[in-house]
């Protein structure tokens, strides 16, 4: 019997799943003040009434791929320990005092820093989501919509992770997942990915015992997700997994990827999801995100979906 196959490492982050409350005002920040592309509406896959909106670079390229659920009805929530804090792109930094510029030009409340000598921008979308823009010496990409007066977000830079104890999460990332410590700086642990050209190959622990306990809801990140080049790779992933005592789910179609999930030690929920098959398999590129996309389960129900989901334009 030939032996199981063991993954390759993790290139790097493959989406970002957070929770916002409209999803008209959701689209105008992201698209219109952010530039991202809108590349995909469809639906929440175990709530149809609910849309899944994905925003990224032209064609939707993992490390690029930040997605929401609109829940209007659910309160704010509160970023603690066991969850992503906080979302980073990557932008030039020769573009950070535009950016700056374009963003207060917007009534948006910023803050600078700095971190592993690279400066930053802070500040919250309208359900008070952190991000922060942070600048590099990338070069800039093709992404989002045209008509900014900053230069375009070139997809992720890193997410943080905050959490009471970072050790058992520490391992896993370490251990079983194969991302290297590459720094420290005060409370804040990084990890970096396998291919460092890639958009988002950065993973932060801020480890701080006297944060407080999250609370779900929007303005809070659901999920995020590693990448994994193809099903088998997946599968190889998902028995390592097993095999070190993680729960993990079954392989789940998402339409556009193929996922499997598990939760960290700290809490956080992980996917693996495959690059492929892509976003461009029930629309051309030059119409991505321009008509609601259902899984086929749900196209019976489309009439009864489309009358209940909101409108996507702006009040």
């Amino acid at each position: 019997m030939p032996t199981p196959m063991e993954p390759d490492p993790i290139p790097g982050i493959h989406h970002i799943t957070a929770i916002c409350s409209s999803a008209a005002q959701n689209l105008d920040f992201y698209s219109r003040i952010l530039g991202l592309r809108l590349v995909k509406q469809t639906v929440n896959f175990d709530d149809p009434f609910t849309y899944h909106l994905y925003y990224g670079d032209e064609t939707g390229t993992p490390g690029t791929i930040l997605t929401f659920f609109p829940w209007p009805d659910l309160p704010r929530g509160r970023a603690g320990a066991g969850m992503v804090s906080a979302i980073a792109f990557d932008v030039p930094a020769a573009g950070l005092a535009d950016w700056q510029r374009h963003l207060t030009g917007q009534g948006i409340d910023v803050a600078t820093g700095r971190r592993f000598e690279a400066p930053l921008l802070r500040f919250n979308d309208p359900d008070g989501l952190a991000l922060e823009l942070i600048g590099t010496a990338r070069d800039p990409g093709v992404a989002g919509t045209a008509g900014l007066s900053a230069p375009p977000i070139t997809g992720f830079h890193s997410a943080s992770i905050r959490l009471a104890d970072g050790d058992a999460t520490r391992a896993l990332m370490v251990d079983t997942l194969g991302m290297a410590d590459v720094g420290r700086e005060s409370q804040r642990l990084r990890f970096t990915m396998q291919d460092r050209q890639a958009p988002g190959h950065f993973i932060d622990l801020v480890v701080d015992s006297s944060a407080g306990r999250r609370t779900s809801g929007t303005g809070t990140v659901h999920h995020i997700a590693f990448r994994t080049p193809d099903d088998r790779q997946q599968l190889a992933w998902q028995r390592r997994l097993r095999g070190r005592g993680v729960a993990v789910t079954e392989v789940r179609d998402r339409s556009y990827f193929r996922s499997i999930y598990f939760h960290a030690p700290g809490g956080v929920l992980f996917e693996i999801a495959t690059d492929p098959p892509g976003f461009t398999i029930d629309e051309d590129l030059d119409r991505l995100g321009s008509s609601l996309k259902l899984p086929d389960r749900y196209e019976p129900l489309r009439g009864r979906i489309e009358s209940t989901l909101p409108s996507l334009a702006a009040a």
